[in-house]
């Protein structure tokens, strides 16, 4: 039998899950926002790593028949939005049946009616706005949860409607919306992978329906190729769906870390300090790793390290979420921008308005003053980008400094401008010489550290 390893890392907006082999590969990753209710966030967060170790298996097995012909590889990382997307609408049903119980417990018979059928048009419209972005964009790799796709989309079919009916058709949403996301829902992976399949046989099927100016050259050509081989694949596939659907997934060992790990359902021995685990993630992904950066939503980590991924000096931020995801997040807000905005945005400034304060009691209300003076919108967010930066420069240099090499962990290392200014800072403070490493799994290394201590069974806290 094999043995796997988890972690799992509860923060203060997202919890994460890594589960790993006997070698320290990973082979599966979960994510989710972390709700009111901790004990759902970390089930949810387990559950989609064992999906997506499923997918990896799957994949690993046709490995050959990948090399043979590489389009192959396109139709099972389609399978794979189309299973996303059918997570994602069977939640939405959720939250109609959710929605109309709410609307039948809080509006007269007036105008009840009225709503129902507004919120029946309402998510019809998103469930096919929504299908498309999975099946033909790249939602399903943004990892954005359901309530951020599900509140973007409402508010704006909602705002396209008569004014009178805004103020009932958003309570209803916000009194709906909490339910439904603390719903533990499982899924039969077998089933729902197999009702990918028709999805995408479908979507193939109808390629030949549509014309030269719908799709790029690229696009077309490519989907096309697939339409007339991936039936080629399915019944191997198939086979190997069977065979993986029924593997049992025994955790051997699990380590719990984070912001809220204290809160975990783990045994007291199975709960680490998230600095040993970033520290120990992000010396397992790049080994040069000396010095650490973890930005996160509710506070920041400077971490020295020595050659084997331990700790040596840290220093952070735990007393105020200023300059962290916490802080993001109510500047988006303030701005009515989703969070990825934000970065792309600060990015377009033609320069880094000066900001006072980088406090989040006093950030909107700056944020005003400041639009008020006629500064840019994108100028102000380059300003409290690089604002944000110098916070977390100051917590380096308590900690010990920046040492080759330099490693950039935690959701917002996906900012991209706040990755700018910490490029820029670092080289200018330390020497362009110094190595940065950034990875795509930056906002699993705590997780990932974690799953590591599992393997070792390392009892360091």
């Amino acid at each position: 039998m094999n043995k796997y390893y988890l972690g799992v890392d509860l923060g203060s907006t997202t919890s994460k899950a890594v589960i790993i082999n006997d070698r320290d590969e990973i082979i599966g990753r979960g994510i989710t926002n972390t709700r009111a209710n901790y004990r759902v966030a970390v089930d949810i967060a387990r559950l989609e790593s064992i999906y997506n170790a499923r997918f990896f298996l799957i994949k690993k097995l046709l490995n050959e028949e990948i090399k043979i012909n590489p389009i192959y590889q396109r139709y099972l990382d389609d399978i794979e939005k189309a299973f996303q997307y059918l997570q994602f609408k069977k939640r939405l049903s959720s939250l109609l049946s959710q929605l109309k119980l709410t609307v039948e417990s809080r509006f007269s018979d007036f105008i009840r009616d009225k709503i129902y059928t507004n919120i029946e048009n309402i998510i019809e419209k998103i469930d096919t706005l929504i299908k498309d972005e999975y099946l033909s964009g790249n939602l399903g790799s943004k990892n954005q949860f359901f309530r951020d796709i599900v509140n973007e989309k409402y508010h704006d079919e909602v705002t396209a409607l008569d004014i009178d009916m805004f103020e009932p058709l958003m309570l209803a949403f916000d009194k709906s919306i909490t339910p439904v996301e603390n719903e533990m829902v499982e899924f039969d992976f077998r089933e729902l992978v197999y009702d990918a399949m028709s999805i995408l046989e479908d979507k193939y099927n109808g390629l030949a329906n549509r014309t030269y100016n719908d799709v790029s050259v690229h696009f077309d050509a490519e989907l096309n190729l697939l339409k007339g081989s991936y039936g080629k694949i399915t019944d191997t596939f198939k086979e190997h769906l069977d065979r993986v659907a029924g593997q049992d997934f025994h955790i051997s060992n699990m380590v719990g870390t984070g912001y809220g790990r204290a809160l975990l359902p783990f045994p007291e021995e199975c709960i680490k300090s998230e600095i040993l685990c970033h520290a120990f993630g992000a010396h397992a992904i790049f080994p040069g790793t000396r010095t650490v950066l973890d930005i996160g939503g509710q506070d920041t980590k400077a971490i020295q390290v020595d050659s084997h991924g331990l700790v040596t000096s840290f220093y952070m931020n735990d007393r105020c979420a200023a300059g962290c995801g916490r802080y993001l997040g109510y500047i988006a807000d303030e701005l009515n921008i989703s969070l990825n905005e934000l970065g792309s945005t600060a990015l377009s400034a033609t320069k880094e308005t000066n900001i006072c304060s980088t406090c989040t009691v006093f950030a909107g209300a700056e944020l005003r003053e400041q639009l008020n003076v006629g500064e840019k919108r994108e100028d102000i967010l380059a300003g409290l980008h690089k604002a944000i930066v110098m916070r977390a420069m100051s917590l380096i240099a308590r900690s010990g400094g920046v040492r080759n090499e330099f490693t950039f962990t935690g959701g917002v290392a996906r900012n991209k401008a706040v990755l700018k200014y910490v490029t820029e800072l670092v080289k200018k403070n330390y020497g362009d010489d110094l190595k940065i490493n950034i990875h795509t799994d930056s906002i699993f290394m705590g997780a990932l550290g974690g799953a590591m201590f599992a393997r070792r069974n390392v009892n360091i806290n």
